[in-house]
């Protein structure tokens, strides 16, 4: 059995030697990614940054952390 499992282990890494061997000669391509990664991710953050800048502007909020002496209770309707 141990000659076996010697040939086999044997097959496997000629196998990937091969294939190593194969993908190290062959011409690297840019993908996608390569050309157009940096303005994906540019362009990405700034629609992120401008789309919540107005959210952020257009709403009536009053920036501050503690409420105390903002908030004054309404009336009570009966």
């Amino acid at each position: 059995m141990f000659p076996v499992a010697r040939a086999a282990q044997s097959l496997v890494a000629r196998g990937i030697q091969h294939t190593a061997v194969r993908q190290a000669h062959r011409k690297h391509e840019p993908t996608f990614h390569d050309k157009y990664g940096t303005m994906v991710l540019l362009g990405g953050a700034t629609m992120f940054t401008a789309v919540w800048g107005y959210v952020f502007t257009t709403l009536k909020i009053e920036w501050g952390f503690s409420p105390v002496g903002r908030i004054t209770p309404s009336e009570w309707r009966e």
